[in-house]
C-alpha cells in the first residue's frame, strides 16, 4: 500500500508542475484522471501494477 500511495503522491506532484507550467490545461487534467480510473478496471490493470512494482524494485535497488 505505501508503494501505491508514493506512486499516486508522485504523480499528483508531477501533474500539478505540469498545471502551474501551463502545460497542462485542467481539462486535460480531469480527462488524464478519468482515464487512470478507467484503467484500473480493465483487464490489463494487474500487468501494468506489476510493471509499476517491478519499476519500482529496479529503482529502489540502485545504489549511490
Amino acid at each position: 500500500m505505501i508503494l501505491s500511495m508514493s506512486g499516486v503522491v508522485l504523480l499528483g506532484i508531477i501533474v500539478f508542475l505540469f498545471f502551474k507550467k501551463d502545460g497542462l490545461k485542467a481539462s486535460h487534467a480531469v480527462v488524464a484522471a478519468l482515464f487512470g480510473f478507467y484503467m484500473a478496471s480493465t483487464a490489463i490493470a494487474p500487468s501494468i501494477k506489476a510493471g509499476g512494482e517491478s519499476l519500482a524494485s529496479l529503482l529502489g535497488g540502485i545504489k549511490f
